[in-house]
């Protein structure tokens, strides 16, 4: 089976949302470019991951080109993930390049290959995993300002979510959670919040 390539070069529109309640949240990266729309789903963790080396990759793009790096124009996109929010993929490996001559960030989002569609013997994974041609892919070529008010959205969208316990570091659920750090004792929220 070929592997299914969702591209797009300069969508309209290029976020990371979510579906639920903290504590109860699907993460989703989702692309569109007129009627076309691609929704993959994602764990926090990669949609964090991103948004950082996003913003490294741009700074450090900046520095070596000798100019101030640029921040995004215009309001930001704090509407919610366009409908309807259907899971294309899960995304597995992701791969992150600037193609200086288009002067464009492009990102690649590999859905989740198991073991049995990928050959793993004494191969580096990730080259096995890009180098398969199972699976699903989203390439999105975005813009400088458009990959920084991506990574800007994605950080706030993360930092939204349950507060951090502040001995374990652990999220907190409203109605608390059992500290390893408090010997199993459960905590809650202050009143403050």
């Amino acid at each position: 089976m070929a592997r299914v390539v969702h591209s797009y070069d300069e969508p309209e529109r290029f976020v990371a949302g979510t579906v639920g309640e903290p504590g109860a949240r699907t993460f989703f990266l989702q692309a569109r470019a007129g009627v076309r729309l691609t929704s993959v789903a994602c764990e926090k963790e990669q949609v964090m991951a991103l948004a950082e080396r996003l913003d490294v990759m741009l700074d450090e793009v900046a520095r070596r080109f000798e100019r101030e790096p640029l921040t995004p124009v215009g309001p930001d996109d704090t509407d919610p993930l366009d409908q309807p929010i259907e899971e294309d993929f899960r995304a597995g490996t992701m791969t992150l390049a600037w193609e200086a001559d288009a002067e464009r960030v492009v990102i690649e989002v590999f859905s989740v290959v198991t073991a049995e569609q990928v050959e793993l013997e004494d191969e580096d994974p990730v080259a096995a995993v890009l180098e398969s041609e199972d699976g699903e892919a989203l390439t999105v070529r975005l813009t400088e300002q458009q990959a920084r008010a991506f990574a800007r959205r994605a950080v706030a969208l993360v930092a939204s979510g349950r507060p951090n316990c502040p001995f374990c570091g652990r999220p907190i659920d409203p109605e608390g959670h059992i500290c390893p750090r408090a010997n199993g004792y459960r905590r809650h929220l202050p009143d403050d919040h």
